[in-house]
């Protein structure tokens, strides 16, 4: 029950009592709370639907004028006729003075428990809301509709309080605006753009094998500029059986007028290198000794992987005079070099011309003495296919054997015109045609004792 519930019905007590004494004034002595509580309760119903009620409250506030009612209530107009009815005027006036006093002291009585039962009340309801366990059993229906008003004049009163309530929604906000930076997981964009970005392939991988297969004869790294001939010299050699074969190279370059411009435009110079990445598988020390001849050995001098870079023009510059063509100092420049090596493992000379001896009978002597020795000679034309010079070249395989020479050890292939225009692979299969019959046959006769 609501404070201002308890003040109506104590206000509504007050007016009851004061209406039942004014009716009946000589009955100040009852209590007026055990008359008034059940009435004061059906006065303060107000309507629900309309708050209009409430506006009167304030006249129920008007009730303590009881104190003004009281005279009005006072009969003491009616005392007077006493003195006629006796004869002692002095007994009839105190008479009517003590009734006077008595009913004075009634109103008084009666004011003074007003007030105390609506002080009660008021500290009733401030110190226990709820109703005693006894009025609220006598008092439930009255309370059941008078609860139902109440919640509405509460709410007049705490509208700015319960309009507040929504703000709970302001404590939920800032729980959204804590998941808005659930979209910062883009961080894992910037990692899935690192991308563990997967790592390039390395560019030089290339040369790591070359290297190794250097390494397998010499130990010396190749330079990057005779990468793919090493290969195509390795491959060819795999495909003919002979990647584990070990034989001396040498390279034997003709200086005759005619081979002016094959010095000159790179052709000789191209040459020398494939010998020299041959020699990187077959030689354990990768150098291969050029001997330049013409109308007798001119010069000498030893080619490597860390001097070979233009070195054929350089010494052919220094060399003179371009001669004639005799193969037989060259072909003895060679055995003596071989035998000075004191080496037994076979020899490969890779044996460049562009035409015929100019002593076939002394290039054909010298050939055939050396066919006792582990050497293959591997002539290499340059120029006209057709050239009439190279006829001497193509018949050394019809020397006969044995009366001529111990075992055939002689091939030819003619590289053309433009010899640079021939792939590495095609010059290593042409060299390879008849190397590796021929180191049979010299196993065969002895000549080669290698295993």
């Amino acid at each position: 029950m609501g404070i201002r519930s308890l003040l109506r019905n104590a206000f509504g007590r007050s007016k009851a009592t004061r209406e039942e004494t004014g009716a009946a004034p000589s009955g100040a002595g009852t209590t007026p709370e055990s008359a008034t509580i059940p009435e004061a309760r059906e006065e303060s119903v107000p309507a629900p639907s309309a708050p209009a009620p409430e506006a009167e409250v304030p006249a129920a506030r008007t009730a303590p004028p009881a104190a003004t009612d009281a005279p009005a209530a006072d009969p003491a107009p009616a005392a007077p006729t006493l003195p006629a009815q006796g004869s002692r005027p002095d007994v009839a006036e105190r008479a009517a003075e003590t009734s006077a006093a008595r009913e004075e002291s009634a109103a008084r009585d009666e004011a003074e428990v007003r007030d105390e039962a609506v002080t009660d009340l008021v500290s009733q309801a401030f110190d226990n809301p709820t109703p005693p366990a006894a009025e609220a059993e006598a008092a439930e229906p009255e309370a059941a509709a008078e609860a139902e008003p109440e919640p509405k004049a509460a709410a007049t009163e705490t509208e700015a309080v319960a309009e507040p309530a929504p703000e709970p929604k302001a404590v939920a906000e800032p729980e959204a605006a804590v998941t808005e930076p659930e979209p910062e997981p883009e961080p894992k964009a910037v990692a899935e753009a690192a991308p563990e970005p997967q790592p390039a392939p390395e560019p030089a991988p290339a040369p790591e094998p070359v290297a190794t297969a250097a390494a397998d004869t010499t130990g010396t790294a190749t330079p990057p500029a005779l990468v793919s001939l090493v290969k195509s010299a390795a491959a060819t050699l795999d495909k003919h059986g002979l990647g584990t074969q070990r034989a001396a190279v040498y390279l034997v370059l003709d200086r005759s007028g005619s081979m002016r411009n094959y010095y000159k435009d790179g052709t000789v110079q191209n040459l020398a290198e494939q010998a020299l990445a041959l020699a990187t598988r077959f030689d354990d020390d990768a150098t291969v000794p050029v001997v330049f001849f013409s109308t007798d050995v001119d010069g000498t001098a030893d080619l490597d992987l860390t001097n070979y870079e233009g070195r054929i023009a350089e010494l052919h510059a220094g060399l003179g005079h371009m001669g004639r063509t005799n193969y037989h100092w060259a072909i003895n420049a060679v055995i003596e070099h071989y035998k000075k090596s004191g080496s037994t493992a076979p020899a490969f000379v890779i044996f460049q011309t562009d035409g015929a001896p100019t002593s076939k009978p002394a290039a054909e002597k010298a050939l055939c003495e050396a066919a006792g020795l582990p050497l293959f000679w591997q002539f290499v034309g340059f120029g006209d296919p057709d050239a009439k010079g190279f006829d001497f070249l193509r018949k050394l395989d019809d020397l006969s054997v044995p009366e001529k020479r111990v075992i055939d050890n002689a091939g030819f292939f003619h590289a053309g015109r433009d010899p640079r225009g021939l792939s590495h692979d095609a010059l290593y299969q042409q060299l390879m045609v008849e190397f590796p019959e021929w180191l049979t046959e010299a196993r065969g006769a002895g000549i080669l004792k290698d295993s």
